[in-house]
């Protein structure tokens, strides 16, 4: 299965688990699993992250002894609620680069905020160190803490307010904001309305638990050819206007001001950059 994961080529980052998706007694195979994996010679292939016990558990620093390699690119961090457990981290990760003759800084850190205090930290937790380079939304460990029904309704209705903070965090942190799990991997029409919303609400992707989901999600978070076009007839519209000096312009039936022509030049060069990316693959 590890292997399996390090060789799909249509994500952009897999992240290997010793948290809670192992129970206790296997917690030693899967270190030494993981870090055989992430010592093998390495030519391509996704981003390389593991989810590591929580910040402050006993059991972090065995988690980092085996897999401080460097086919290690970031710890996956869980639980996260104050910005002083992202920096007793740093602590430990430049000390751990240096055991392992790894560049200081290396190893970047996604944060997975799971609780109350955490989404209500979650800025100063973005902030805490220039390692953050995401946050990632744990929806079932808060919707245990807020106490809320076991099914989720709908795309998740319930937890809109929780996942718009988390976005908003990021953006003003300037790191991405990264949505949880669809669970029910047996329904693929759910999992795509999420992820449109998810979309919507300005994350940047989401997590996912199996291969049969990457798909949906790739194609719901690429920019459609529709919306690519119509976004280079506003930048088109907007810089012919401009060149007759008018600071705003009507286009469509909506007024078009700088602020959304910087929104549809960032849509195309996304769309560039994926398909720079799958013309390399």
């Amino acid at each position: 299965m590890l292997d399996k994961a390090l060789g799909l080529a249509q994500v952009d980052a897999v992240m290997l688990d010793i948290e809670d998706g192992v129970p206790q007694a296997e917690k030693q195979t899967a270190r030494e699993l993981i870090g055989t994996c992430l010592a093998a010679p390495r030519t391509s292939g996704p981003v390389r992250y593991v989810r590591v016990s929580a910040a402050g558990y006993e059991h972090i620093q065995a988690d980092l002894a085996y897999i401080m390699q460097k086919g290690l690119d970031g710890v996956a961090l869980p639980k996260v609620e104050t910005p002083q457990q992202i920096q007793l981290v740093d602590t430990i990760l430049q000390d751990a680069e240096r055991r392992s003759g790894i560049a200081p800084g290396t190893i970047s850190l996604l944060i997975a905020i799971e609780s109350p205090r955490g989404l209500l930290n979650a800025y100063a937790i973005a902030t805490a160190s220039p390692r953050v380079t995401g946050l990632m939304f744990g929806a079932e460990d808060l919707g245990k803490e807020l106490g809320l029904p076991l099914r989720r309704e709908g795309e998740a209705a319930e937890l809109l307010f929780q996942r718009s903070t988390l976005v908003v965090a990021a953006a003003a942190a300037n790191v991405q904001a990264v949505d949880g799990v669809w669970p029910d991997i047996s329904d693929a029409e759910g999992l795509r309305r999420y992820a449109l919303q998810s979309r919507r609400l300005g994350f940047g992707g989401m997590s996912l638990i199996h291969p049969g989901q990457i798909d949906t999600i790739n194609q719901v978070f690429s920019p459609a050819s529709d919306e690519i076009a119509y976004c280079q007839k506003v930048i088109e519209a907007f810089e012919a206007a401009t060149a007759r000096g008018d600071g705003s312009i009507a286009f469509g039936g909506q007024l078009i001001d700088l602020p959304i022509v910087e929104r549809a030049k960032r849509t195309v060069a996304f769309a560039a950059r994926l398909n720079a990316a799958s013309g390399a693959s």
